[in-house]
């Protein structure tokens, strides 16, 4: 699996601060008839990194939507560095703007430069004047590896520099916290390695971080907690070393024999 061979020791340790980024309580989704969260309740600090884990349906993409609002939820709070996510237009602008967000599908603008994929939101929405924002995706670019690509266009680049794009173009806001949502799935197995290893990087900086994900090698290396959804609720959660070696749950027991 990519990543389980490295040395966690070649990375900086991160320390979360104790600091609540992000708190959710009691938080369901519903999509018609069916409900997707089941009464989420978790807090996780600033500095931290979280893996989530679970069959596919279990619900663990659908959280990570509700904190930016992707998906509305329906009951309960959700909090974000101290702000409610709800209803208010200005809270919403106020946390998207702080929280980053790396889809499985890069969804990038094809027919603009990876320059200008950068770029456009820091101008249009930080006010970045053109030469600073300019400057900040050169800088990105070199921070995530493919610096000769500015200039190319997203359908020039294999999946995995284009999924590295869509992390430059995250980091951009100046977010506090990124969210990823399966971001090596759509990519071919080679391609994966570079796009964690710029994750790892950005784990190493104490980036408070969300990732939903199958990849185990990373999960070990890199989480400070591992968390698992089953039939959108929440069923356990640990470090890597209590989750992998000491599961409490039959269910999550069930799932690492059948993935491990």
């Amino acid at each position: 699996m990519a990543g389980a061979n490295e040395s966690a020791s070649s990375y900086p340790e991160p320390s979360p601060t104790g600091r609540p980024m992000i708190v959710t309580e009691n938080v369901t989704k519903w999509f018609g008839d069916f409900q997707a969260l089941k009464g989420i309740t978790t807090s996780i600090a600033e500095g931290e990194v979280v893996v989530v884990l679970g069959p596919s349906g279990s619900g663990k993409s659908t959280f990570i939507r509700t904190l930016n609002r992707l998906e509305p939820h329906d009951g309960g709070r959700i909090v974000i560095d101290g702000v409610e996510l709800n209803d208010d237009l200005r809270n919403l602008e106020h946390i998207r703007s702080e929280v980053g967000m790396v889809f499985q599908s890069f969804n990038l603008f094809p027919h603009l430069t990876v320059e200008r994929n950068i770029t456009l939101a820091p101008q249009k929405v930080r006010h970045l004047p053109r030469a600073e924002a300019r400057a900040l995706a050169d800088e990105l670019l070199v921070r995530v590896g493919i610096p000769e690509q500015a200039d190319k266009f997203p359908g020039q680049l294999s999946g995995g520099q284009q999924q590295r794009v869509a992390i430059a173009r995250a980091l951009a806001m100046r977010p506090k916290i990124m969210l990823f949502d399966e971001p090596t799935s759509a990519l071919d197995p080679e391609m994966i390695k570079e796009v964690l290893d710029v994750m790892r990087e950005l784990a190493a900086s104490g980036m408070t971080m969300i990732v939903v994900s199958h990849e185990m090698g990373f999960a070990r290396e890199v989480a400070h907690r591992l968390i698992f959804f089953d039939e959108g609720l929440l069923v356990e959660e640990g470090t890597p070393e209590q989750f992998f070696e000491h599961p409490r749950e039959d269910r999550t027991k069930l799932f690492l024999s059948q993935i491990l």
